[in-house]
């Protein structure tokens, strides 16, 4: 099927994807500008994953205060270079990132980095709980609820802010797309006033 140059331009523009990409995903989907989308995102994906293991030397800090100024953040957020660490995508991820940040105050930037001893604790707390579960009940209920930890106490595993459908590792996913360079979050603080 021929894909007209008007048709490859539509789906950059809903994508932010380069226009050779478009047009071989709209090729390879039959001119379907859905399934064109979903073929860009998988491949997106991909080469975000394989964009995850590089180096990054490189980034900028990020800084929000709460209007009435009793709420504030810093997040340090990498990349590659200096000329992405100076693009408009990279500062608005670094204004999201924040954002989120000071509404929903994560312990963590990922499972990782969560202290040992925190999770140990839970997990106790929780082997507690169902002590009179047979073991291997308990072990799974456990699992399931230490997932639901991570999730509420990790910012990479959390839901994003201005789109639940989405986590903050979605969020990364799609600014490494769109940058075509690894972007890792280092460190955040959250500061409170009487915190």
């Amino acid at each position: 099927m021929a894909i007209d140059a008007s048709s490859v331009r539509e789906l950059r523009d809903r994508t932010s994807a380069g226009f050779l990409d478009c047009k071989n995903a709209l090729e390879e989907a039959n001119g379907d500008f859905e399934k064109a989308g979903e073929i860009l995102k998988k491949k997106g994906l991909a080469k975000a994953m394989k964009k995850g293991s590089r180096g990054t030397p490189e980034g900028r800090i990020g800084s929000y205060i709460h209007t009435n100024g009793k709420l504030g953040v810093l997040i340090e957020v990498n990349c590659e270079t200096d000329f992405v660490a100076k693009n408009d995508v990279f500062a608005d991820l670094l204004k999201d990132l924040c954002m989120h940040i000071a509404a929903t105050d994560p312990m963590a930037v990922s499972r990782e980095t969560v202290p040992q001893d925190v999770i140990d604790k839970e997990r106790k707390t929780y082997s507690e709980e169902f002590k009179d579960k047979p073991d291997n009940v308990r072990d799974k209920i456990i699992d399931g609820k230490m997932e639901s930890f991570f999730k509420e106490v990790c910012l990479i595993d959390q839901p994003f802010v201005k789109d639940n459908d989405r986590t903050i590792e979605d969020l990364l996913k799609s600014a490494i797309t769109k940058l075509g360079e690894n972007v890792k979050i280092s460190r955040f603080a959250r500061f409170a006033i009487g915190e």
